[in-house]
């Protein structure tokens, strides 16, 4: 790929021209991004420094406030967590910054609504499926902790915001972060075997294992595993796709069936209004980024 002069670091992202032709991508070509390999672990690590740094500072604002450094209110523990997982997204964005990128990029395309719900059915069901043997296998029990380190039993206030970070902000900075920048860095990494290029199939890997490793302070250990095979089946969907919307929406859904069956213990019409007021918002932030791209993939 040409080398091209880097732009200032605080430059935005450009999106397409709304009279521009909407570019095509055919059958059977590549959507390598402009960043190169080394900006993945590059990214993970000024990501997870500027999220320490970021939290610490949170953390040391509210006990000079009155709060607690070893038991912080609902309220922090949304504000850390919302702040470490920007940390990564703004890592993400500098990097790419340099390359010029654009929101295309990352994945942020509108695509046929056939392709989305089609592959967002065959990636839920594939992931259900193999959840369940797991469970089967190895007696798998217990919920998440995270909701619950929020606050979402203590009031109405902290129930929402713990709604909005778990369905929408979530699923938008991870999608963002795994599936749009680093699945897309580690794409770069060329991997030969009996004639054929790998480096996807490892990428994808790769990221699930990361996916599934992001979540050890969220998550129980034995959630791990299947949280890595849901971010593997989610690198597919962004890859068959070449969008994040189907990734998103895939990731938003469960996240809104784990805290509403698991933690909410609330009926069906109930999970069903948290899951489509969470792809609204998700819509509404995220599609303004989208670049009119016809994409064909047979």
């Amino acid at each position: 790929m040409p080398s091209v002069p880097p732009p200032s670091a605080s430059a935005p992202l450009p999106t397409a021209a709304p009279d521009s032709p909407a570019p095509v991508i055919e059958p059977g070509t590549d959507d390598l991004p402009p960043w190169q390999l080394w900006t993945a672990p590059a990214a993970i690590l000024g990501g997870f420094a500027i999220g320490l740094v970021g939290t610490i500072v949170v953390g040391i604002v509210a006990a000079a406030s009155g709060g607690s450094l070893t038991h912080p209110t609902a309220g922090v523990s949304l504000l850390e967590d919302l702040v470490f997982d920007l940390s990564f997204v703004v890592a993400a964005i500098y990097l790419a910054a340099l390359r010029r990128a654009t929101p295309a990029d990352f994945g942020f395309r509108l695509i046929p609504w056939k392709l989305g719900v089609g592959a967002f059915v065959l990636a839920a069901v594939s992931y259900y499926v193999v959840t369940d043997i797991y469970a089967s296998l190895v007696h798998l029990h217990g919920t998440d902790k995270l909701p619950s380190e929020l606050g979402v039993s203590k009031s109405t206030l902290a129930l929402v915001g713990a709604a909005v970070f778990v369905c929408v902000i979530a699923p938008i900075c991870e999608e963002f972060f795994f599936r749009g920048f680093i699945f897309g860095g580690l794409r770069h990494w060329k991997i030969n075997f009996a004639g054929r290029d790998l480096g996807t199939l490892f990428a994808a890997i790769v990221t699930g294992i990361l996916f599934g490793l992001a979540h050890t302070g969220s998550a129980s250990s034995q959630y791990l595993i299947p949280l890595g095979f849901l971010g593997f089946v989610l690198c597919v969907v962004r890859w068959r796709t070449r969008s994040l919307y189907p990734c998103m929406a895939l990731h938003s859904v469960n996240n809104s069936l784990a805290l509403g069956i698991n933690q909410l213990h609330w009926n069906a019409l109930e999970i069903f209004g948290l899951i489509a007021s969470s792809l609204v918002l998700i819509a509404s932030i995220t599609v303004p980024l989208a670049q009119r791209t016809a994409v064909r993939v047979t």
